[in-house]
């Protein structure tokens, strides 16, 4: 994506003290049904210029394979577009010191110094879902009390933090979302108990997409602090209420909504 001059140039200013390197763009089609939102990109993207080619993307692909998307069905960002690293000092047998700069995990400041461009991604995009991928990625948008391992495969509609017009904090959105909050795709590296759980989220998702591409499919309704969305079981529908405590209903009709 190609994002206004003025919020480049924002960008850039706040972040400059920042341990910081390169920058990566949003990519994939403006026409996206979902969002896939993760933290920041890592060495292996600046150089390919694409999001998510590292081991991580490797993790993203299968798991896209697996529930039949594939990248060019989603828009892909992160809350950060540079990559976040830290300088490790080693003193090698022969006496000399060597450094390396290793990926490391996004502040809040650097967060907060990228929120114009997500801001501007989904007032742009609109997309139907947003898919945060990870806790950084959450906590960007719904805030702190979210945590990936209590919401991840639930369907939320929630207003979402944007930048506040003096640039300083956070405000809550007019419009609501929808948000499919996704472990991030390197999780399964450090816990492979997680890929079960992982996998079927990403079904979830397969089967929300196609839900809401599909005009003869139940209608999905959100209405203040409710929405109805349908399940794997076309049967039966799911209510999650603005505590997001999920009840089903017994064969909802479309047309009583």
């Amino acid at each position: 994506m190609d994002y206004p001059t003025h919020l480049l140039d924002e960008v850039k200013k706040n972040s400059k003290y920042f341990q910081l390197e390169g920058f990566l763009s949003g990519n994939g089609s403006p026409q996206a049904k979902a969002m896939l939102v993760g933290e920041a990109p890592g060495q292996t993207e600046l150089v390919t210029k694409l999001p998510f080619t590292g081991q991580a993307g490797k993790e993203l692909d299968n798991e896209l394979e697996q529930a039949g998307l594939s990248r060019e069905d989603l828009y892909i960002t992160s809350v950060v577009r540079s990559r976040p690293y830290k300088i490790k000092k080693r003193i090698n047998k022969d006496g000399t010191v060597s450094e390396s700069r290793p990926n490391r995990t996004p502040t809040k400041a650097e967060v907060l110094a990228h929120a114009p461009l997500i801001d501007y991604e989904i007032q742009h995009i609109k997309p139907k879902i947003i898919a945060p991928m990870g806790n950084i990625a959450l906590k960007r948008l719904l805030g702190n009390k979210y945590t990936i391992s209590a919401f991840h495969g639930q369907v939320l509609n929630d207003s979402i933090f944007q930048l506040s017009d003096d640039r300083s904090t956070y405000v809550k959105s007019t419009d609501r979302y929808i948000i499919f909050p996704l472990y991030h795709p390197a999780a399964v590296l450090y816990n492979r108990s997680l890929a079960d759980v992982i996998s079927k989220d990403w079904r979830a998702l397969f089967e929300l997409i196609n839900k809401l591409s599909d005009s003869h499919s139940f209608l999905v309704a959100c209405r203040n602090d409710l929405i109805i969305v349908p399940t794997l079981n076309t049967n039966r529908m799911m209510l999650k209420t603005s505590n997001h405590q999920p009840m089903k209903l017994p064969k909802i009709s479309p047309s009583i909504i």
